[in-house]
């Protein structure tokens, strides 16, 4: 069974969440590196509407980050975001188990950030 689940919500478009995410978790010595991005994945393709939306133009962007601490197994953020606002998601599940230690980093790294919503 999967425990994906939004933990926090941020007033800002998905692409500039993930720059404010860089900047909180590099001040903590936490890598993240994207390994996908959906805009990026629609592009060879025509006619792909927009789930959400409906339509082909649209502001909505999934991306997902591996978050690494001090261990070799990263963690998994997923980004959603349309409307100007974007819900993170970590994935931790039977099959990928998210680090307690680089989790707890993770979570007070952004704790009390004005642009957050949740924790």
């Amino acid at each position: 069974m999967s425990t994906l689940s939004s933990f926090l919500s941020v007033d800002l478009p998905c692409d500039q969440t993930l720059g404010w995410l860089d900047k909180c978790l590099s001040g903590t010595g936490l890598r993240l590196i994207r390994t996908f991005d959906l805009q990026a994945a629609r592009l060879g393709l025509e006619d792909c509407p927009c789930p959400h939306h409906g339509t082909s133009q649209c502001d909505c962007q999934m991306l997902v980050v591996l978050v690494y601490g001090g261990g070799e197994q990263p963690v998994t953020l997923m980004l959603h975001g349309n409307d100007g606002q974007t819900w993170l998601s970590l994935v931790n599940n039977p099959l990928q188990q998210a680090d307690p230690a680089v989790s707890s980093a993770i979570m007070q790294a952004l704790a009390g950030n004005p642009v957050v919503k949740g924790l």
